[in-house]
């Protein structure tokens, strides 16, 4: 039988598992780069460390994806954090270990930080994947709007406390807890039960062979639906042009706002507060599937415009009413088009469509900040260049997307 609410066991049992390990990740973050810092003093060895992190999720995603199609989900969920965790925990007592050279050290960091982002190519399509299986149809975007809030609470709550606990306890006891959150989302996943038709569907099985034939497969569905297709190559451009807005903030708040570093968090701040602002909009809006394509169209074609006035302004204030816009705006695209995919794959897909969009979407990333840096360089650090240069070519290939045929049914018929 469907689930017939929001709040029903097996979807709190994986809500509740996420948030405690979102907590404990964002404080292993926070231990991460302070004691990489505190041993190096390397800019370029934080970076490197941020990019293994990154790196398989931009890489791995339609693989993770056609995993979380072919086997179980809840398995791969519970193994996921099992993994992590008993990983971290190794490293935690590494840290401990007084015979262990602070060399050695850093190099299981970095293989730990890899191992991670490995497997979370995994786990992260199978948790997209299953949601829809544990929620009504009807509260899917409800579902979504919950999973991403507690991940942005999380973030601002265990990167806060975890700067405290770091000074107080220092890194292996943060690696510990971190540990420990991934090991108890893990008990609690293994409690989930899945719909019978969801859980005898993916008990597929094969050899590379077939796995690889999977992620091909998966590919190439995408590829055959134009709406799809274009849909989400739209979304991954968008990304990836508004990557230089966030290299450029430090200098929108220096150079333009004549405001000191304090400001620059003010401003982050505003905007991470406008994007669980806007995932609560998302949640608490039942739309159907011709308001959520109407909403998709102009959310895409608006936040371009937010960029350009935040990059005009000199005032502070307005900055921060400009920012809390661009977030909550972001947060209701990121529910809406999590909520459309999910809809618009058929189960048996289901995982490698949300796979390759965490492919698009990260891939283009790195790059795009990259980018953002030599552009900003190039202008001078003429923000208000950037940003508008920003905003008009994202409107451009929203309003692109939005013209054409094939996109608005697709928007329309999931």
């Amino acid at each position: 039988m469907p689930p017939a609410r929001l709040f029903n066991r097996d979807f709190v049992l994986l809500w509740q598992g996420q948030l405690v390990s979102q907590l404990g990740s964002r404080a292993f973050l926070v231990a991460m780069m302070f004691w990489t810092l505190g041993q190096t003093g390397s800019a370029s060895v934080m970076g490197l460390l941020l990019a293994v992190s990154s790196l398989p999720a931009a890489v791995l995603g339609p693989f993770g994806g056609a995993l979380a199609d072919r086997h179980s989900r809840v398995r791969i969920i519970v193994l996921s954090d099992v993994v992590r965790g008993i990983v971290v925990l190794g490293l935690a007592g590494a840290m401990w270990s007084v015979a262990v050279p602070n060399d050695v050290r850093l190099a299981l960091l970095f293989a730990v930080t890899l191992l991670n982002g490995i497997v979370g190519s995994v786990f992260t399509p199978a948790v997209t994947a299953a949601i829809p299986d544990l929620v009504p149809a009807s509260r899917l975007a409800a579902a979504n709007s919950l999973q991403q809030t507690s991940t942005q609470v999380a973030a601002l709550v265990g990167q806060a406390v975890g700067g405290v606990l770091y000074a107080l306890l220092g890194a292996p006891v943060l690696f510990m807890l971190d540990g420990v959150s991934y090991l108890f989302s893990g008990l609690s996943e293994t409690f989930i039960r899945l719909p019978s038709g969801a859980a005898a569907r993916t008990a597929g099985r094969g050899g590379f062979g077939v796995f690889l034939a999977a992620t091909r497969e998966g590919l190439l569905y995408v590829w055959s639906r134009r709406g799809m297709r274009n849909f989400m190559l739209t979304a991954a451009v968008f990304n990836f042009i508004m990557m230089p807005v966030l290299v450029m903030l430090p200098f929108l708040v220096q150079d333009f706002l004549l405001e000191t570093v304090e400001w620059y968090g003010f401003l982050l701040a505003s905007i991470s507060g406008g994007v669980v602002l806007g995932l609560l909009l998302a949640g608490a809006l039942s739309l159907d599937s011709g308001g959520r394509a109407k909403a998709i169209m102009v959310l895409y074609v608006t936040t371009p415009l937010a960029v350009v006035a935040l990059g005009s302004t000199t005032r502070p204030v307005v900055a921060l009413a400009v920012g809390l816009s661009i977030g909550a705006m972001s947060g209701m695209i990121n529910v809406y088009v999590a909520t459309l995919l999910q809809l618009a794959s058929p189960e048996a897909m289901r995982g490698r469509v949300l796979g390759l969009l965490a492919t698009l979407a990260n891939g283009l990333t790195p790059l795009g900040l990259a980018l953002g840096g030599i552009v900003g360089d190039l202008t001078g650090r003429n923000v208000p260049v950037v940003y508008g240069a920003c905003g008009v070519l994202a409107a451009i290939a929203s309003v692109s997307f939005v013209l054409r045929r094939d996109c608005r049914e697709f928007l329309r018929g999931a």
